[in-house]
């Protein structure tokens, strides 16, 4: 299953993770299930907008993550962009909360493989 993920850089500083409203639970990169027909640019900016209310510009593709234990309930392939907004982010749709985070302040419990998202982000961005 093809799915995005988007580290949503804001202008202010910090990035945004949600705390998802399902399972499985913690705190996670927006993002989620490409639709059909739906370009993977198209798929991140729409996430972005469902979850965060954000309007994003894609800055670019940061990488795939394929590993198949990657998300507990089925094997999916996601796409990660690096975007950036100005805006002020607040939680909606299976977003229960969120966060603006900084390298020094990410929360312990991170969903699928999104620590390792985190962790090659900031290895590689600065």
């Amino acid at each position: 299953m093809p799915t995005v993920d988007i580290i949503i850089e804001l202008d202010s500083g910090g990035i945004v993770l949600i705390k998802r409203k399902n399972p499985p639970p913690g705190w996670a990169l927006p993002g989620g299930f490409v639709d059909y027909g739906e370009s993977l640019e198209e798929a991140a900016r729409r996430e972005a907008r469902e979850e965060t209310s954000l309007d994003i510009g894609l800055v670019r593709q940061f990488h795939t993550y394929s590993r198949p234990d990657r998300d507990p309930r089925r094997h999916t392939i996601s796409t990660v962009f690096i975007a950036q907004s100005g805006g002020q982010p607040k939680a909606a749709d299976d977003a229960a909360a969120l966060g603006v985070f900084t390298r020094e302040s990410l929360p312990s419990s991170l969903a699928f493989d999104h620590a390792e998202i985190l962790d090659d982000y900031f290895h590689n961005r600065y």
